[in-house]
């Protein structure tokens, strides 16, 4: 695909510095709250805030901060202050849609907790890298505390990059999850869903996790007729994308459909439809009552977007 790289959380070419996290310089420290990230405040351009490592609002947290790398000659830290329990209504937060924004006492007013899907695009490049590998190793570290071979619990080791037990002596290393997510074409249409839950209308391309065993190519073909009841013939590889919700790697693949007939899997799926060009047009245009495409910054998106002007290839 043309411009594949281009997709959002792509990657900035982020200085990863792994030879350096048995000893670490010192730097900033980007602070995650509940998965959201401290921003600058404002409608437009925004970007992560770094504090320093003995900043106040790091008093509470009970893990060490994770070295992320060497941004532009300056190391970059992330920390978990989710301890931290503030006075405002929490209704929305964790919710698929989250527009709140919290405020921390110890920090300027200027600066704002708010979660990382609402912002995705008004961060540069490399903000976004920076926040969605904090996001995603720090979500590993709360959902890993103990040692999969004994039960015991781990500790962190390698500035965040790593978990060791001490009592089997086991290593552990960050999770990622491979998924396939699919543009699966039928003449001058795509094949669209829509799972429980979303917001009324919305509706993506089909996806799912790739299983033990299983090829990319085959868990296209997998998940499409599993969750729709589509047969699909010729599969290609088009574009990535980190997704640290909580920590995903989405494979954004083309598929041929070589059936029409569709026949959905409620388990799985709520609904699933043929569109058009047209009808996807007027879609991305907020001129189709009847579907709200996939969010803007999503792979799906990113995906639907290029087809509709013709740039995959």
């Amino acid at each position: 695909m043309k411009h594949a790289e281009t997709v959002t959380f792509g990657g900035s070419g982020l200085e990863r510095a792994a030879h350096l996290r048995g000893d670490p310089p010192p730097g900033d420290v980007l602070p995650i709250w509940r998965g959201k990230v401290l921003l600058t405040e404002g409608d437009g351009l925004r970007a992560p805030i770094f504090l320093t490592p003995d900043h106040p609002v790091f008093e509470d947290a009970v893990e060490p901060a994770i070295f992320l790398g060497i941004d532009e000659g300056v190391p970059r830290y992330a920390r978990d202050i989710s301890a931290w329990e503030p006075e405002d209504d929490l209704g929305t937060v964790g919710a698929f849609f989250d527009p709140s924004e919290q405020r921390h006492p110890e920090i300027d007013i200027a600066h704002v907790l708010a979660e990382l899907r609402m912002n995705m695009l008004r961060l540069t490049p490399r903000g976004a890298e920076l926040v969605a590998t904090a996001k995603a190793l720090i979500e590993w570290h709360r959902s890993h505390g103990f040692c999969a071979k004994c039960g015991e619990r781990s500790a962190p080791a390698m500035s965040g990059w790593q978990r060791d037990c001490a009592a089997c002596g086991g290593h552990h290393f960050p999770r990622t999850d491979p998924v396939v997510i699919m543009l699966i074409t039928n003449g001058n249409s795509i094949l669209m869903g829509r799972s429980p839950g979303w917001p009324e209308g919305m509706h993506s391309l089909l996806a799912g996790f790739v299983e033990p065993g299983e090829t990319i190519e085959a868990a296209v073909r997998r998940e499409t007729f599993e969750e729709a009841g589509v047969t699909v013939g010729q599969v290609g590889y088009l574009a990535s994308q980190p997704w640290p919700f909580p920590s995903s790697l989405m494979f954004g693949c083309w598929g041929q459909a070589t059936s029409d007939a569709i026949t959905i899997d409620p388990e799985e799926i709520e609904a699933a439809l043929w569109v058009t060009k047209e009808e996807m047009m007027a879609a991305l245009a907020d001129e189709n009552p009847n579907m709200k495409p996939a969010r803007r910054g999503s792979i799906a998106r990113f995906l639907i977007e290029n087809w509709l002007a013709d740039t995959l290839d």
